[in-house]
């Protein structure tokens, strides 16, 4: 699972480019030893160790938690495969309308591509060493909730989101710029899984368009 992460070039060397980024750490007795973030992102089941480290994934049937639950799922593995899970689940569980100009052109309820950067957003900058609270993904008739645990990081302001950048977690920021997104929905944009343009929360709150398979634009 580290393979993707260290360069052809320093294979032959592993641990070192490991050490480098943070995913591994010599204790006192000299022993390479797996850094929280090395857990999170190379082991199959980083709950063994992090148990909170998941996404809660629900689909409500009415406008309120009281409504009744439609679909739920809580998503665990590494944290890539969490985001994965996460955008799968809501284009699972979102509307999709129709219009005919004249062909069909699909009408999803959200912008998938909106819906990545929020929770790549949200799993790499949560406040991991807050205990007994997970990641929650929240779907309801007319919205969609991602709520995080921890307070905005470094004196971020909501009402400078869009402009400032901000990083808790600079391990797993830095990893992700160098994960591919795969085949993961909405990323088709991007190549890895953080970049460093920083349009990630103004495609959020524009509800950047995403694009179907066909190649035609749909709104969210």
């Amino acid at each position: 699972m580290w393979k993707p992460l260290v360069s052809t070039a320093r294979v032959t060397d592993p641990a070192s480019a490991l050490q480098n980024m943070r995913l591994l750490v010599r204790n006192d007795a000299g022993v390479l030893r797996a850094t929280v973030g090395g857990i999170l992102l190379c082991t199959e089941e980083p709950q063994k160790w992090f148990p909170n480290a998941t996404i809660i994934a629900t689909r409500y049937r009415g406008r309120d938690r009281a409504s009744g639950q439609f679909d739920a799922q809580e998503i665990d593995g590494p944290l890539q495969r969490q985001i994965s899970g996460a955008v799968r689940f809501v284009e699972r569980n979102m509307r999709v309308a129709a219009r005919k100009v004249p062909g069909r052109v699909d009408m999803p309820q959200y912008s998938v591509g909106a819906v990545f950067e929020a929770v790549v957003n949200a799993v790499a900058h949560r406040d991991y060493s807050v205990r007994g609270q997970r990641i929650r993904l929240s779907m309801f008739e007319d919205r969609l909730e991602i709520d995080s645990p921890g307070a905005l990081p470094n004196g971020m302001t909501i009402e400078h989101m869009e402009v400032s950048q901000s990083t808790r977690n600079d391990v797993i920021a830095s990893a992700f710029r160098r994960l591919s997104v795969g085949e993961i929905p909405g990323s088709e944009n991007r190549q890895f899984l953080m970049e460093t343009r920083g349009d990630g929360v103004a495609t959020i709150l524009r509800g950047k368009p995403g694009r179907r398979p066909d190649g035609i634009p749909s709104t969210g």
